[in-house]
């Protein structure tokens, strides 16, 4: 068998009291690792060019090409761990211990890895504190002068069927670094960066420029900070949908951030006047009410996109984060965009919040003269993707098949443009799940996420490649993590919840969820006849009759056939349950 000898950084990790969480709950258990796997480890490993060589159970071991990436993706991990155990009880958190080494390591024809350099990482694990990661000395040396880190020393160590002790480091994510009993630690202070992560929310600039039509502009330009935020894992950045609910009524700061579960909130305004814009802007933190930062930006409008560039680079210092470039280079320049077409984007991305045929008509017709001016313009094209998508997903296309093919298309078209584009990939997965390539659709979603970590539209696309994959508990679970991106999040968030605990036979907490739904939107079709298979799973055949006599009055074309041929389930058997709901309580044959 060919092999090959290299020197290579190698993170092992394992979950903490695995078997403890498997016995007392080994559904939900797995369900919430398998979640965890696909929206944020595979897709931070792929970020920081890691390569998953195997996993071991509950645990991997990945191999990196440098110990700089290797301890960014585990910082990132953790990180995020700290957010998603917060509020939940000791018995119910995953928590990871990593370990980290560079040595000499042995690869397989296969691509597996042996030898020390794998066996050394996994024992350095072994002794890891939960939530922490513990570094060989040859490993701590390639990052002490590169990373800004909380580290202990522990001293000379000795691990499990390893010959000679050595000297290891431990990194502490969430708080300062700790010392164990064992070994007194000379403690690195830690930086604000590896605190626990912080969280933000960008209120919608005002519209100064003294003409309410202009009020796209400024919405826009907030919407894009947003953006350029969301693409850094270290943040958790809320969803525009929760916090352009503020818009243009007055606020009290720390109300909004206790409404939206963060610590900084960021307010400004806007005014642009001929060729020139004049950008404000204050980073408020809520407890206190301190300002951070502020800053005043006056440019020529062919500046904006420099301007949406320093302003995002300043506020990510002041939170004392570092801004990681994308894959392909270049931190966050921008291609050249035509400022026009950039306008006529952002009237469009407006028109698109409304959710209407009309309105969807008239921004197609924006994006198309955008797309024009820049024809390289990915996020325009990624637009007009997801409106062609949403044509056929809603039936409200004159011609749904037509529609769903140019969406494949015009996405497939804007990922060559822009590879880091997210809302490329986003559109891509959305097309790719209604096309019935749903293996594609959560590849593309998990992309969106790699990219862009705080992408709500991301998390979104993959619960629904999951919950039509067959795994409705993966979805229940990107759904909580979509939720805590959009706290105020829209009432169709619902419906999806209600489909995934009605794919997993939990019928009385769907009716429970379906009527939260039509309480927020009583002219739900979908959401009635969903409740009234609900229903005819439960015996309770009065309550199915009148719920689906409400399906007729909101649709009186509403058709099971169409729904059957259209929702693009991987295992038809899953359609076939809402179905036999019905026939249960008589309502079909």
């Amino acid at each position: 068998m060919a092999e090959s000898r290299k020197l290579a950084a190698i993170l092992a990790a394992d979950v903490v009291g695995f078997s403890r969480l498997a016995g007392a709950d080994e559904d939900r258990t797995l369900a919430r690792l398998r979640t965890l796997r696909s929206d944020l480890i595979d897709p931070t490993v792929a970020v920081h060019g890691g390569r998953i060589v195997k996993r071991t159970g509950d645990g991997a071991i990945i191999e990196f090409r440098s110990v700089v990436d290797a301890v960014r993706c585990a910082i990132e991990i953790q990180s995020a761990m700290v957010e998603r155990n917060f509020g939940l009880p000791e018995d119910r958190r995953i928590e990871f211990r990593v370990g980290i080494h560079l040595g000499d390591v042995v690869e397989e024809s296969d691509g597996d890895l042996m030898g020390d350099g794998v066996n050394i990482a996994a024992r350095l694990e072994g002794v890891a504190e939960p939530g922490d990661i513990c570094l060989s000395e040859d490993a701590y040396r390639q990052v002490r002068a590169r990373l800004d880190l909380a580290i202990s020393d522990l001293g000379e160590t000795t691990l499990k069927n390893i010959a000679e002790p050595m000297r290891i480091y431990s990194v502490h994510v969430g708080g300062a670094a700790r010392p164990r009993p064992a070994a007194q630690a000379a403690v690195v202070p830690a930086s604000p960066a590896h605190l626990e992560k912080p969280s933000i929310a960008v209120l919608a600039f005002n519209n100064m420029s003294g003409d309410a039509e202009q009020e796209y502009f400024s919405d826009g330009i907030s919407e894009d900070i947003i953006t350029d935020l969301s693409k850094l894992g270290e943040l958790h950045v809320i969803a525009r949908n929760s916090s352009f609910v503020y818009k243009a009524s007055p606020v009290s700061i720390p109300e909004v951030a206790r409404a939206l579960g963060v610590r900084y909130v960021l307010e400004g305004s806007v005014r642009k006047a001929g060729n020139r814009v004049r950008v404000t802007a204050q980073l408020i933190d809520s407890i206190g009410g301190g300002h951070v930062w502020a800053n005043r930006f006056d440019r020529d409008l062919s500046d904006i996109f420099a301007i949406q560039d320093e302003l995002t680079q300043e506020i990510v210092a002041a939170l004392k984060l570092k801004l990681i470039a994308p894959k392909t280079g270049g931190g966050t320049q921008r291609p050249p965009i035509d400022v026009e077409a950039y306008q006529l984007y952002l009237r469009a991305r407006e028109q698109t919040w409304q959710h209407t045929k009309s309105n969807n008509a008239f921004a197609l017709d924006l994006l198309q003269r955008a797309v024009q001016l820049s024809p390289c313009y990915a996020a325009a094209h990624a637009q007009i993707a997801f409106i062609h998508a949403n044509g056929y997903i809603m039936g409200s296309s004159d011609d749904p098949d037509k529609s769903l093919e140019k969406a494949l298309e015009i996405a497939a078209r804007a990922i060559e443009m822009d590879p880091d584009e997210p809302q490329a990939h986003f559109a891509l997965s959305v097309a790719l799940t209604w096309s019935r390539d749903l293996d594609r659709a959560l590849a593309e979603a998990r992309c969106c996420v790699a990219l862009s970590p705080n992408s709500p539209e991301g998390h979104l696309a993959m619960s629904q490649a999951l919950k039509f994959s067959g795994d409705p508990a993966g979805a229940l679970e990107t759904l909580e993590a979509y939720m805590r991106l959009d706290p105020l999040y829209p009432e169709i968030t619902l419906y999806f919840i209600a489909e995934a605990r009605f794919a997993l036979g939990e019928f009385a907490t769907a009716v429970d969820v379906l009527k939260q739904r039509l309480d927020r939107n009583p002219n739900s079709e979908t959401s009635y006849a969903l409740l009234a298979s609900s229903y005819g799973h439960l015996g309770r055949m009065d309550e199915a009759k009148a719920a689906w006599a409400q399906v007729f009055r909101i649709d009186p074309n509403f058709s099971i056939e169409r729904r059957r041929r259209v929702l693009p389930f991987r295992n038809p058997e899953e359609f076939e349950i809402r179905v036999e709901g019905l026939r249960k309580a008589g309502i079909v044959e």
